[in-house]
């Protein structure tokens, strides 16, 4: 490495330690929309706002959907519940309670990233969730959303710089329900249902209640105007300060397998899983076989001891020794199949055992000749082994 090259990593790498050391951190963007939370996506800013809007009524900050516990909202009949939150969450039976304390006459504010199909089936609505918002890919630009004439006569949008507003109502129920505000491709965002005597205010970006977003130029009116559509003088106002998954309120702690299972989505691709897994072990356990033993064949010994005494002779160099051998086997083999006794050599038994076993007369003289001199013979050298060897092996061959 040159020199200067070294000294541009030296500098480097003291910058980079001089900013980890450094007391000045980026703010925190983790979206919480707690009533006390200064962050940037806290919901301070809401919270005073909506005190300010109402400034006769105090507002209860509570931490469960509905207070069952002290039975605050089952009489009410003209009160506000005001929620944000990244995601919205339902029990078929917690959704029939909700709807249950708008039609008595009470407002449902509620601002979600994420609308649990529970709600949303029985009001007969669909959200278009933006798929760039659910991960974490920095598509920042400047974004906006509007309000209807009915809200905000001057038309003016309220924008700031940050993940665009995409999210939006695809499909909602027009009999009951009507627009509020658009997003950014002028898409319905919020719309109000009007259930008995109550509505709900639904919105689908709940980053435009945020500290960041409220502080910018006169964006508070956004909220201010929205506010316009709840109840004029509500007998209670209710903040919801709690964003995480459901309670338990039988063991006071959470359960995130309650969580999957309360929203749709996850359930069903929680169930599926099993469902794969069970079938995965299901066929694992057939097709998994018991290890067969592999049986070692017999070894015939014979064969083997008769191999052994013969690589001892030929080891030995013992070539009339194995001659005699293989001659007494080969007459044994002719009187065995053929039946011929007798002067082993004669004329006579030559042309007997050439009809019988098909071979020629001619390679049948010249094997007992050879045979005979093999006899005769007190050694043998290799070429008159092999080929006494060849011609018993070429009459085996040619016999019938």
């Amino acid at each position: 490495m040159k020199k200067g090259n070294r000294y541009i990593w030296m500098l480097l790498v003291v910058c980079l330690l001089s900013n980890c050391t450094s007391k000045t951190r980026l703010p925190d963007l983790r979206e919480t929309y707690r009533s006390n939370d200064t962050n940037p996506f806290g919901g301070n800013i809401a919270f005073r706002l909506l005190q300010n809007s109402f400034p006769d009524n105090y507002v209860r900050k509570i931490n469960t959907l509905f207070d069952d516990e002290s039975g605050m909202m089952a009489s009410d009949k003209s009160s506000l519940y005001f929620y944000i939150c990244r995601s919205f969450t339902l029990k078929d039976r917690e959704a029939d309670e909700l709807l249950d304390y708008v039609y008595k006459g009470n407002t449902f504010f509620l601002s979600a990233g994420h609308f649990d199909s529970v709600l949303l089936e029985k009001i007969y609505c669909t959200v278009k969730e933006d798929a760039v918002t659910q991960i974490a890919v920095p598509f920042l630009r400047q974004t906006a959303v509007k309000l209807t004439a009915d809200l905000d006569t001057t038309r003016s949008k309220f924008s700031y710089y940050f993940l665009p507003f995409s999210s939006s109502f695809s499909a909602i129920n027009s009999i009951y329900s009507s627009v509020l505000g658009y997003n950014g491709n002028d898409e319905p965002n919020c719309i109000v249902f009007f259930w008995g005597k109550g509505k709900m205010i639904l919105h689908t970006d709940p980053r435009a209640f945020s500290n960041y977003f409220l502080l910018k130029d006169n964006n508070y009116r956004y909220l201010q105007d929205l506010l316009q559509v709840s109840i004029q003088y509500p007998e209670h106002i209710y903040w919801n300060d709690y964003s995480g998954a459901p309670k338990n309120p039988k063991t006071n702690s959470y359960s995130g397998l309650e969580a999957i299972l309360n929203n749709p989505p996850l359930a069903g691709a929680f169930w599926v899983t099993v469902l794969l897994l069970g079938i995965f072990i299901l066929f694992g356990i057939k097709r998994k076989q018991k290890v067969i033993r592999q049986v070692t064949p017999n070894v015939n010994s014979s064969v083997s001891f008769t191999e052994t005494i013969a690589r001892l002779y030929f080891q030995q160099n013992d070539n009339k020794n194995i001659a005699d051998k293989m001659i007494t086997y080969f007459n044994e083999f002719v009187r065995t199949n053929y039946f011929l006794y007798g002067h082993t050599g004669s004329d006579e038994f030559i042309r007997s055992l050439s009809r019988k076993s098909g071979v020629s007369l001619e390679l049948t003289t010249s094997l007992y000749r050879t045979i005979d001199d093999a006899g005769k013979s007190a050694t043998l050298d290799d070429v008159q082994l092999l080929a006494l060897n060849d011609q018993i092996q070429q009459f085996y061959k040619t016999r019938k």
